[in-house]
């Protein structure tokens, strides 16, 4: 029961420390922006292939494995990962 307490104290704890970088730095604001921006256009990506899947049959999960190999590869990353469901599935 404690260790549940002492897990939402670090977590909140190291989101107040990461706020607090961001509002004394300019650059890692601009980062981090960037970086959330590159994962919202990776999940419509992925949101937008599993709508068209029944055309294409090709349905990918949306989940963090996913979503950071589009985020960090783009749109070669989610033509990887179309390739890896077809030829391994």
């Amino acid at each position: 029961m404690y260790i549940k307490y002492a897990v939402w104290g670090l977590l909140i704890l190291s989101s107040l420390m990461l706020l607090l970088i961001v509002l004394r730095n300019r650059s890692s604001g601009r980062l981090l922006s960037a970086l959330g921006l590159n994962v919202v256009v990776a999940a419509f990506l992925l949101y937008g292939l599993n709508l068209l899947s029944a055309y294409t049959q090709v349905d990918l999960p949306i989940n963090t494995a996913t979503i950071g190999t589009v985020t960090v590869l783009g749109v070669p990353g989610l033509l990887l990962l179309v390739g890896l469901k077809l030829i391994l599935i």
